[in-house]
């Protein structure tokens, strides 16, 4: 699988996580339809468009078993949160209930949004490393309290690289009538999604990831009976359409303005790829691949996993606290010294590197990353 890729084969590439990287036909498949668009801009954009991105949506609806007009792309989950976070009526002492474990941005934009409403953004801290599922579960519960409006939580965190157990979160906030929004940046591809079972009732992902799509390429998931509240995060065309289509959600977000949105268009292409060289069993190599290496990662760094070493708890990912000094030295040092990309993330007080694989991943890749760590620790690099 290795030469699929258009990666640096000079590049020990072991952050598939943060961006993805697009196989050659789907990359191919991207400059045909932005071929195509330069060649008749008009009637690409003005005419087919709405049709393309329809196409496109129902095919993206049937891999994750939602309906397609449930769904509006945006460029990355950030955005859809925007959305969401600027479309709930925020109350003064109104709480959304999250963990200490989020991506940087989402923490920011709730952040951003309850400050200026007078709402709290609780971050409820979750004891690492992880000893069970209903460890998790008692220990973000007991952020809840009767302010507590909606919930927003990571399926797979960033730093951390952990899986949680959302499904059971979903189930538990619908019984206390809480809304519940979940950032699944890294889910689809990556892990089975069902959005129809999880009960879910605001999802976003990227497909510019896992799904390995060019970069600017996600998905805005919203319930019908919610879908009213949702504002636009910018005023268009779609709003009092002249040519109204049968679904408000679908005007007011999917189009704002002139911008290439063929990205969104290689979507029905990746998946056929992945179903081609069948991917839940890439998946699965490259799961195993990541959990047999937890150990001895762990022993040279000192540490612990930050959960059981089970497909409960990770996926094609796996990070470690980290003791450094300076993180961008470190990371500077692996790619510049060794040619290993990969991520020295600080979170609140800890850094963790993190590595993530994918088809074109070996455990020569995790051999160069254990002897050039090794080494740095050695000589005190670290």
């Amino acid at each position: 699988m290795r030469d699929q890729f258009l990666l640096n084969p000079d590049v020990t590439f072991l952050n598939f996580g943060s961006f993805g990287a697009c196989p050659k036909p789907v990359f191919q498949e991207y400059q045909r339809l932005q071929l195509a668009m330069e060649r008749d801009p008009v009637q690409f954009i003005m005419v087919k468009g709405v049709d393309y991105v329809r196409e496109s949506r129902e095919a993206l609806g049937r891999y994750i078993n939602c309906d397609a007009d449930d769904l509006v792309y945006t460029p990355n989950p950030t955005f859809a949160i925007n959305i969401v976070a600027n479309s709930l009526d925020l109350k003064p002492g109104d709480e959304i209930l999250s963990t200490d474990l989020e991506y940087g941005a989402m923490d920011r934009t709730w952040d951003y949004f309850c400050e200026k409403s007078g709402a709290k953004y609780v971050r409820q801290p979750i004891t690492l490393p992880l000893q069970t599922k209903e460890q998790f579960l008692e220990d973000f519960w007991k952020g809840y309290s009767s302010r507590t409006k909606a919930i927003f939580i990571s399926q797979i965190t960033s730093s951390t690289a952990l899986i949680f157990p959302v499904a059971e979160i979903c189930r538990e906030a619908k019984k206390r009538g809480l809304l519940t929004i979940v950032d699944g940046a890294h889910v689809p591809a990556h892990i089975p999604l069902d959005l129809s079972g999880m009960e879910a009732d605001i999802y976003t992902g990227a497909c510019h990831k896992w799904m390995m799509t060019p970069k600017g390429s996600s998905f805005l998931y919203v319930k019908k009976e919610l879908q009213s509240q949702m504002e636009p995060l910018i005023v268009s065309w779609g709003y009092k359409a002249a040519f109204p289509s049968s679904s408000q959600f679908q005007d007011h977000h999917q189009f704002n303005g002139t911008r290439d949105f063929t990205a969104y268009l290689t979507i029905p292409k990746a998946i056929s790829f992945m179903e081609e060289n069948n991917w839940w069993q890439v998946a699965a190599d490259c799961r195993k691949l990541v959990k047999d290496n937890i150990g001895r990662f762990c022993e040279l760094l000192e540490t612990q996993p930050l959960a059981p070493v089970t497909d409960e708890f990770f996926g094609q990912m796996a990070s470690f606290p980290i003791r450094t000094s300076d993180p961008m030295r470190l990371k500077a040092a692996l790619f510049n010294d060794y040619a290993i990309e990969i991520p020295v993330m600080p979170h609140g007080k800890d850094v963790y590197l993190r590595y993530s694989i994918n088809a074109f991943n070996d455990q020569q890749d995790l051999d160069k990353l254990y002897e050039a760590v090794k080494e740095l620790k050695a000589t005190n690099k670290l």
